[in-house]
């Protein structure tokens, strides 16, 4: 059962996280901007379209890493630990970030296009998110007070 939880765990994290974290790097380079006027731009309507699907579907199913990670520590007898805590922290902050922030401000910026300042806070927060994930990561791996 732990490596089923385990692995659940683990391929949720790479196609869903892995798959927002790419979604939202890349909408600010697709999604319109009323600073650009050439045609030649790689600025499609119909890409950021998908992209901010992407986001939002991916974000949602992404709620499946934490669910299995805590059913896992919990099963695990692990769930006081720091490394666990510090990881359910961040990926609140995560969750947070992409679902009140970053989805809601890809929906602005499609339906009325700026000069470009919504893209650059976009092109931000989306690094910060990505961070997050890092950040995630490196305890997962570590494991920092971890009782063998």
């Amino acid at each position: 059962m732990h490596q089923l939880l385990l692995s659940v765990h683990v391929l949720a994290a790479i196609i869903f996280v892995g798959g927002s974290a790419v979604a939202t790097s890349l909408f600010p380079r697709y999604a319109p901007s009323a600073a650009i006027a050439d045609p030649a731009s790689e600025r499609s309507p119909a890409v950021a379209a998908v992209l901010h699907r992407i986001t939002g579907t991916y974000a949602r199913l992404a709620l499946i890493v934490p669910v299995a990670g805590m059913i896992l520590a919990v099963l695990q007898g692990r769930l006081g630990e720091i490394w666990i805590t510090a990881a359910i922290i961040l990926t609140g902050c995560a969750a947070a970030i992409i679902t009140m922030i970053i989805h809601p401000i890809q929906r602005e910026a499609m339906e009325v296009p700026d000069h470009g300042a919504r893209l650059r806070t976009l092109g931000m927060l989306a690094g910060l998110y990505n961070m997050l994930w890092l950040i995630v990561v490196v305890p997962m791996i570590v494991r920092p007070g971890a009782h063998t």
